[in-house]
């Protein structure tokens, strides 16, 4: 018999919740693999069912491992404007964005068409900490002021994405990406 855990959950519930939660994580960074119900089982060494238990299901399931990952990134994009200055802070963090997204690439296949709230917010928050970085990069006169933050933001992204799921993707590809990058929001 399992006892009571903090917030009345079972022991056992809590632990299993815990493995699937990990497996989850796991696999979002193993090429090619599919994040299912059954799959995570598998890495959790649990049942389907006891998964599904634990979650409630795969939107619940995702959304739970995709906005743990993203935690630490959107914060750390907040701590590098609030450390640095803007323009320093925003290339770090694009040589971060690319290593994070080349390792966890499968994330955004796995989005698609489930309810994700808290990894939906924590999107939100990544764009907007990155729009910040712009804005205070432009206030400095180093990034130009002829596009939007929102515009530079997707550019950002979109093209560090792109650069992450490359087939080359090295160090010195990044590098070069983000001084191609750097140099073209230059004002002129």
């Amino acid at each position: 018999m399992s006892t009571v855990a903090g917030g009345g959950r079972r022991a056992d519930a809590v632990r299993n919740r815990k493995l699937a939660l990990d497996a989850a994580i796991a696999l979002l960074s193993e090429p090619g693999a599919t994040l299912t119900v059954e799959a995570v089982a598998r890495k959790a060494g649990l049942g389907a069912g006891t998964v599904v238990r634990a979650f409630g299901g795969k939107d619940a399931l995702v959304d739970a491992a995709v906005s743990r990952l993203l935690q630490p990134v959107v914060a750390r994009a907040r701590d590098l404007l609030a450390q640095t200055g803007p323009e320093q802070a925003l290339r770090v963090f694009l040589a971060e964005l690319i290593a994070f997204q080349s390792s966890h690439h499968l994330i955004s296949e796995q989005l698609g068409g489930l309810d994700l709230p808290a990894t939906t917010t924590l999107r939100a928050e990544l764009v907007r900490a990155v729009e910040d970085m712009i804005a205070a990069a432009r206030r400095d006169g180093v990034v130009r002021a002829d596009l939007e933050p929102e515009v530079i933001a997707v550019l950002i992204g979109e093209s560090a994405f792109a650069i992450a799921r490359s087939s080359t993707t090295s160090g010195e590809l990044a590098d070069a990406y983000i001084t191609v990058m750097m140099d073209g929001l230059r004002p002129q």
